[in-house]
Formats: structure tokens, sequence, C-alpha cells
């Protein structure tokens, strides 16, 4: 591995910690999924691929944070299966939190860009 690919992996690792949260809530956003649908649903993004051992921890922490809740079904001949969905707290979070996303992303672009921050704009003039 190039040193170049060894950064781009690290900051992949970085970018996806900052961001789980928000894409977990997002996922479950009007629908249940149990634990591996959801995980085949995220390994269609290349970006916020992860292991299960790092998204049953997540769920976990997400959960005791009252913003998903959790509960088993048996379907018929399947075994039982936890499903997963947001909580009223999660739907009324999840708006803000996106906003807030939206918000980072498009200062990075200006960032990256070289344009100054629409504040920076306002203040000059």
């Amino acid at each position: 591995m190039t040193d170049q690919e060894k950064f781009e992996a690290k900051w992949d690792v970085q970018h996806r910690k900052g961001t789980l949260e928000l894409v977990i809530m997002a996922a479950l956003k009007g629908r249940d999924l149990y634990g591996l649908q959801l995980l085949n649903f995220l390994h269609e993004f290349e970006t916020v691929t992860i292991t299960e051992g790092t998204l049953y921890p997540l769920l976990d922490r997400l959960k005791r944070e009252g913003v998903i809740d959790a509960d088993w079904r048996q379907e018929e001949g399947a075994r039982p299966r936890k499903y997963y969905r947001l909580t009223k707290l999660g739907e009324k979070v999840l708006p803000t939190v996106s906003a807030r996303w939206r918000k980072s992303a498009a200062d990075i672009e200006c960032i990256l860009e070289g344009r100054p921050s629409e504040l920076n704009k306002a203040q000059s003039n």
C-alpha cells in the first residue's frame, strides 16, 4: 500500500466515524430494518461501508440515546431477527442533524473552492 493509499484509508475511517450516526438514522427513516439488512444497505455506498463489529455497538449506543428502538420479530420459516427503527426523538432530531451535515458540507465545499463563506461576505459589506 502506498503512502497515499494509507492516508486515504485513514481519512475514510475518520470520515465514517463522524457521519455514521446520521447515516444510520437516515437509513432507518420510514422503515424498519434488521441488522444484516442495514449492513447490506450501507454496503451499497462506498464511503459508508462498515463491519458488523462497528454497526452493532453503534446501534446499541443509538438505542441508549433514545433515537432508535428495536424489537425481536419471528417471521415464518426464519429465525428471530432484531429490527431497528427511529423513535419519535430520532424522527425529531434527524432533520436538524441532516441540516447541520448539509451546512458542514457546504462550508467545506467553500473552503475547497477557495470561496469566502456567506458569513464573511455579509461581514465585509
